[in-house]
């Protein structure tokens, strides 16, 4: 019976390769980058003359009259800190060091161009979930690609809200933040356990994660709202300034790591003594790949925090959305991508766990101190993680079955947190790429609905512009 487990499960981690590598292959990173691309030409980077302003309008510095009056249940700063909690996370820590192993230095520039388009992408997807807001079951007002598209598109893309909606319910999984998490407490606690022993342990860290989420589920988008608005902030402080940390004592380090980011995003090889096109496609493709994973751009999930904001200008809201890929890839993803190359050899890279290469680097650049300190901001980027997304997934679940049957809350809550469990327990790789999998299929409606209404959107912006930046 053990045999047949392990054929059945190698079986299903070969079709997982396959596939992902499909999903993710030259049309989806075209749609992205080009996608993305053309909204930032459409919109002249307009977006980024309002940065400054958005970080008012996040903050409560700036309020829009009647605002108080409008539809929807948080504030700026809690929706932002809702996307972020599901953003910056173990996608940052880990997902980091998998970009690296993977694609090596060079993906890391990748990520910081999807990061740049992306912040422009987000400002167009997020005003799009507000100017086409719907309501659930419930009668409760929220957003997404999947309102959107029912919303605003032919009566003939509707198939296309239920495929971002069935492809979110696998997507919107933490199923890589528990499992990484699971990793973190064997790596450093019970590395020595016995195999049995060491899938008793994980088995744990998902039933605990299970337990903690569940209780948040039951206290909904004001409980969720209310913690990630404390954890995100606190957390972000401390990671940020460990990293800086670190990154000031290696102060010598640092220009050569900027040099190998930008000479391997270009394809340099050394064995050749020259450029490689096909170095170039890989290590492009896995940059966009992980800094979708961690910024999300153009996946849709962001648009689905936003569209709950307490606003009557929905632009306001895409400034403010904008600010997550510049915090997440750009910041953070930056940060712990220096921290890992200033601290560990091409030897300690290879054949690790993200999660495992990190807390490398962290032990080497803070002996004694470091790995403990990763240790609690990984307890809190994966809480925060779970947390965040759950609320994701619930409404593309909600969307999808609409309450109907057996299909109500407390089946969710049972199904989402089974799932950490399920997490907790498999192979690293499998989880990447089922999730990876599960964002290429919600990007492509999600990009289509984007572009296809970008003009109202980039129209908006001027008249918001007219009114509250002249």
């Amino acid at each position: 019976m053990p045999q047949i487990l392990a054929d059945v499960g190698g079986h299903i981690s070969n079709f997982l390769a396959v596939l992902v590598d499909l999903a993710w292959g030259l049309p989806l990173v075209i749609l992205l980058t080009g996608g993305g691309l053309y909204l930032v030409f459409q919109s002249g980077f307009l977006p980024l003359t309002g940065f400054i302003h958005a970080f008012k309008v996040a903050l409560g510095k700036y309020h829009h009259k009647g605002e108080e009056k409008a539809e929807g249940q948080i504030t700026h700063f809690q929706a932002l800190t809702n996307a972020l909690a599901a953003t910056i996370g173990l996608g940052n820590i880990a997902g980091v060091a998998v970009a690296i192993s993977q694609g090596g230095a060079g993906a890391i520039f990748w990520m910081w161009v999807a990061g740049l388009i992306g912040m422009n992408t987000k400002f167009y997807e997020c005003t799009l979930s507000q100017l086409y807001r719907g309501h659930d079951y419930k009668g409760e007002v929220q957003g997404g690609p999947m309102y959107v598209i029912e919303k605003a598109l032919p009566k003939g893309m509707r198939p296309f809200a239920f495929m971002f909606a069935i492809c979110g319910l696998i997507g919107t999984l933490t199923l890589f933040q528990v499992n990484q998490l699971s990793a973190y407490v064997v790596d450093q606690f019970y590395s020595t356990t016995s195999t049995d022993g060491q899938f008793q342990v994980k088995l744990a860290v998902g039933l605990v994660c299970a337990a903690l989420v569940y209780w948040t589920l039951l206290g909904g988008l004001k409980r969720l709202s209310e913690l990630t608005s404390r954890l995100v902030p606190t957390m972000c402080v401390l990671y940020v300034i460990s990293c800086v940390y670190i990154i000031i004592v290696n102060a010598s380090a640092v220009p050569s790591v900027f040099t190998q980011i930008f000479t391997e995003a270009f394809g340099w090889n050394e064995a050749v003594g020259g450029f490689s096109g096909e170095v170039i496609r890989r290590v492009l493709n896995i940059g966009i790949k992980r800094a979708a994973f961690s910024n999300e751009a153009g996946v849709g999930t962001a648009p689905m925090a936003h569209s709950n904001t307490k606003t009557n200008e929905p632009v306001s809201e895409g400034y403010v959305a904008m600010l997550g890929p510049f915090l997440d890839t750009i910041v953070v993803c930056t940060l712990t991508a220096v921290v890992i190359l200033v601290s560990l050899q091409p030897s300690e890279m290879a054949n690790a766990d993200g999660i495992v290469m990190t807390t490398k680097a962290f032990d080497a650049a803070l002996p004694g101190f470091g790995a403990y300190f990763l240790g609690a901001a990984v307890l809190l980027f994966s809480l925060s993680t779970m947390m965040g997304y759950s609320n994701y997934n619930q409404k593309c679940w909600d969307f999808v079955f609409r309450g109907k049957y057996i299909f109500n809350d407390k089946l969710f809550n049972f199904v989402f947190c089974f799932t950490l469990i399920i997490g907790a327990i498999s192979a690293a790789d499998d989880v990447v790429n089922l999730l990876d999998i599960g964002f290429a299929f919600m990007a492509i409606p999600n990009m289509i609905a984007t572009i296809w209404l970008s003009k109202k959107v980039t129209k908006a912006l001027h008249e918001y512009n007219n009114k509250y930046l002249k």
